[in-house]
Order: C-alpha cells, then sequence, then structure tokens
C-alpha cells in the first residue's frame, strides 16, 4: 500500500490541476443557429451572453427565454465533457480503486 503522505500530496496537486484546469476553460454554446449564444467558464458561471437582436421584440419573448435556456444548458454540458476529456484519466496516478 502507497504511502499515505504520498497519496495526499498527489491528490492535493491534482486538485490544483483541476481548480488550474476550470479557472482557464471558456466554452461557447449557441441556440437557434446562433441567435443565441453564452460564454461559460469551467466553474459553470456564465459570463457573456449574445442575443441576436430580431429577438428583442415582445413577440419573441418566449422564443428568446427558451433559446437562452437551450444555450445554458448546452454550454454547462460541454463545460462537463470538456473537463471530463482533459482531467479524466487523472485519478489513475492514485492507486485507488474507482480512479
Amino acid at each position: 500500500m502507497p504511502n499515505l503522505n504520498k497519496l495526499l500530496k498527489q491528490a492535493q496537486r491534482m486538485q490544483e490541476k483541476v481548480q488550474e484546469e476550470m479557472e482557464a476553460l471558456q466554452v461557447q454554446e449557441s441556440a437557434g443557429g446562433g441567435m443565441v449564444s453564452v460564454l461559460m467558464n469551467g466553474h459553470k458561471q456564465v459570463l457573456e451572453i449574445r442575443v441576436d437582436p430580431s429577438l428583442l421584440v415582445p413577440q419573441e419573448k418566449e422564443m428568446l427565454e427558451d433559446l437562452l435556456v437551450a444555450a445554458v444548458n448546452a454550454a454547462g454540458s460541454k463545460v462537463d465533457e470538456t473537463l471530463q476529456t482533459k482531467l479524466g484519466g487523472l485519478g489513475g496516478g492514485l492507486g485507488l480503486p474507482g480512479f
């Protein structure tokens, strides 16, 4: 069994790497053929939303709301996928079951 202190130090380094990756990550997703666009960071914080001016009329309120939800959800999924791809094998170095 590996030394517990060594495992803890490895885990701390991996956690720091994950935090760095999350800080640096930015993904952009859109909905409605690009009518609504969302920029999100690795912490799933929305950094920017862009809306096509044609949606800024009262008659398009429901469509705008639906497109905002779709774009935010797509960006959140893309963050998950990107982090999984970048960091998926990171836990393998610890020698712990399930990683």
